[in-house]
C-alpha cells in the first residue's frame, strides 16, 4: 500500500481533489511535467511518481500529447469526499456537475431509521430524495434523513430547489450549533431494483454499489444517508494507522 504520508501521495492527493472537485474538467489538459512540479513544489520524479498513480485510479490518462484528466472518470467521489467538499467549499457538487431534488418531507421513518436517530413511536424525520448527473451521466441516487426539529431552523430542507440544496449540512451546522465530529460508511455490491434503475439510467437488476453513511456528534446522529452508483463508477478511501497495539 503507498505511503499517503510520501510526498508523491500528497502531490496526487491534491490534484485528486482538484479533479473530484471539478476544478480541473474532464478532458483538460494538464501543464506540462516541469511546469506542474514547479507549481507544486517538488522535483520532477516526484511528480512522474503522484501522475503514475492518478493513472493507475484512472484519473487521468496520458499520450504523446500530453497528460489529460479522464474524459469518462471510472471514479466518483465518497461519502467522505462529499461530506468534507460541502464544508469547505459550501457545496456538495464538485464543479458542472447538477442536483435534482425530487422529495423533501416529514415523514413518520421506517423503524431502522427511527432506531439509527434513537426515535420515539410517531416521531418524524426529514427525509429528502436526490440524484446527481454531469452531462449526460447519472453519478448518484442518494436518500437523506435528517430530525424533524432541524426544518424549524433550515426551512430549505422541507424545499425541492437545486439553489439552496447543495450546502444544507453547512447551514445545519451554522444555523444549530451542531458539529459532525464522527461517521461512519457502510458499503456493499447489489442489483439495482426499479426504482434505483430508472433514476441511474439503468437497466432493472443491474449492479451497482450501494451504501449508507452516518454522521454523529455528542448529541446524536445528525444525518443518515443512502445512496447509490452506476456499476461504471468505484469509490476509493485513503487512510492512515495510528499507533495500534501489537496482538501478543
Amino acid at each position: 500500500m503507498p505511503d499517503a504520508e510520501h510526498p508523491y501521495m500528497q502531490v496526487a492527493e491534491r490534484i485528486r481533489r482538484r479533479i473530484l472537485d471539478g476544478l480541473l474538467r474532464e478532458g483538460e489538459k494538464l501543464p506540462g511535467q516541469r511546469d506542474l512540479a514547479k507549481a507544486e513544489g517538488v522535483s520532477v520524479a516526484t511528480l512522474g511518481r503522484a501522475l503514475d498513480q492518478l493513472q493507475v485510479e484512472g484519473y487521468i490518462t496520458t499520450s504523446r500529447k500530453g497528460t489529460f484528466v479522464a474524459n469518462a472518470p471510472e471514479v466518483a467521489p465518497s461519502s467522505y469526499d462529499r461530506i468534507t467538499r460541502v464544508l469547505r467549499t459550501g457545496s456538495v457538487l464538485a464543479e458542472g456537475e447538477t442536483l435534482i431534488v425530487t422529495k423533501a418531507d416529514l415523514i413518520k421513518p421506517p423503524q431502522y431509521v427511527a432506531e439509527i436517530f434513537d426515535l420515539e413511536e410517531g416521531d418524524q424525520v426529514v427525509c429528502r430524495q436526490w440524484h446527481t448527473g454531469k452531462g449526460q451521466q447519472r453519478t448518484g441516487l442518494f436518500v437523506t434523513w435528517y430530525p424533524a426539529h432541524f426544518a424549524a431552523a433550515v426551512p430549505e430542507l422541507l424545499s425541492t430547489s437545486r439553489t439552496s440544496s447543495p450546502g444544507l449540512l453547512l447551514k445545519i451546522q451554522q444555523t444549530t450549533g451542531r458539529r459532525v465530529q464522527a461517521g461512519r460508511d457502510d458499503l456493499h455490491g447489489r442489483d439495482a431494483d426499479a426504482r434505483e434503475a430508472g433514476f441511474l439510467g439503468l437497466r432493472v437488476g443491474s449492479p451497482i454499489l450501494a451504501g449508507a453513511h452516518r454522521l454523529w456528534d455528542d448529541q446524536g446522529v445528525i444525518e443518515y444517508g443512502e445512496w447509490c452508483l452506476p456499476y461504471r463508477l468505484a469509490i476509493g478511501y485513503e487512510y492512515t494507522f495510528e499507533a495500534v497495539p501489537e496482538a501478543s
